[in-house]
């Protein structure tokens, strides 16, 4: 079973010192706890990502209106996904919409796709393809994985914070919640976008359907907030990265 490291456990361990807590007031069982949980952070297995995105997706869902099977938005997106590839990355894909006027769409580890429907008013068919192929680009790279690592790690480290308090270490249901927010919400490196940019290029190039769609999604994104768009607010800008898909289309990169 694979297993990464994100980083030395001596170094992880020695971010508790940073956090200025009052030991005379701390709880040290607890902070033994979320200390292991900021080493399970860097070294969670595939399975333990799996377990987590599963539970995520789940407790998003809860939390979200989610389109019925027979809702117009819920057919439109199988219509447009019907000649996607139906697995990222030997996970089965299982896509819902959310029912909200936000513009966001999103993917997990395990084959959760989710798209909103305030995404899927502004987006032609062609478009949203092109968004949601960037979006399970992230799954397939990898980056979702590092994400959740990187969101766990986060809820550990608050956790030892308010071991002070008596909070026990331990994932309760309300931190499945707070960590499902940091993983939607997680911003990726400019890299990482950029690769799953071109994933949903090539991807599209690869099932014979339109490319163009990407340009004019990241054109529609750039007009949101001046470019900063809470979809893809790392760098490179929207408007940079529409002249980027259209210099693939023209072969000039």
């Amino acid at each position: 079973m694979r297993v990464v490291h994100l980083a030395g456990a001596a170094v992880l361990l020695a971010s508790v010192s940073a956090l200025a807590i009052d030991f005379g007031n701390l709880n040290l069982d607890n902070v033994v706890k979320g200390g292991q949980g900021m080493v399970k952070a860097a070294s969670l297995t595939d399975g333990d990502i799996r377990d987590l995105t599963v539970r995520s997706c789940a407790e998003m869902d809860s939390k979200s209106h989610v389109a019925p099977p027979g809702d117009k938005y819920a057919q439109r997106l199988t219509r447009v996904m019907k000649d996607m590839p139906g697995t990222i990355a030997d996970q089965t894909i299982n896509y819902k919409v959310y029912l909200t006027s936000d513009v966001n769409a999103w993917a997990m580890a395990n084959g959760c796709v989710r798209v909103y429907s305030g995404l899927m008013d502004m987006m032609d068919d062609d478009e949203l393809r092109g968004v949601i192929g960037h979006e399970e680009g992230h799954v397939a790279l990898g980056h979702t994985r590092k994400a959740m690592q990187t969101a766990y790690a986060t809820s550990a480290a608050r956790d030892i914070a308010s071991s002070a308090n008596g909070t026990a270490a331990a994932l309760s249901q309300s931190q499945l919640g707070d960590l499902a927010e940091k993983f939607v919400n997680a911003q990726f490196s400019q890299s990482q976008e950029s690769e799953a940019d071109n994933y949903s290029f090539d991807l599209l190039t690869k099932q014979k359907l339109k490319r163009e769609g990407l340009v004019t999604a990241f054109q529609k994104l750039a007009k949101l907030d001046g470019g900063k768009s809470s979809m893809f607010s790392s760098h490179p800008s929207s408007a940079n990265r529409a002249e980027n898909m259209q210099k693939r289309i023209d072969g000039k990169a």
